[in-house]
């Protein structure tokens, strides 16, 4: 199984980021998804986007966060 503490981890200080069309983000939170009974990938949340990928690592969506108002 893919470990993605070891992929991931380093970047939720802030040092490192995601570049995301060109822009650098933040990952804020990272874990896997289901389908009920088998683990079938993970997704990384960052500060304006959900991704979601394959366990074999392959994009599969990017979903924008709505902006909560200040």
């Amino acid at each position: 199984m893919l470990n993605l503490d070891e992929r991931y981890h380093s970047y939720l200080s802030g040092e490192k980021k995601l570049r995301i069309d060109g822009i650098e983000e933040q990952i804020k939170s990272y874990g896997y998804t289901d389908n009920g009974s088998d683990i079938v990938g993970y997704y990384v949340v960052t500060e304006n986007y959900k991704l979601y990928y394959s366990l074999e690592g392959i994009f599969k969506k990017m979903v924008a966060l709505e902006k909560v108002a200040q």
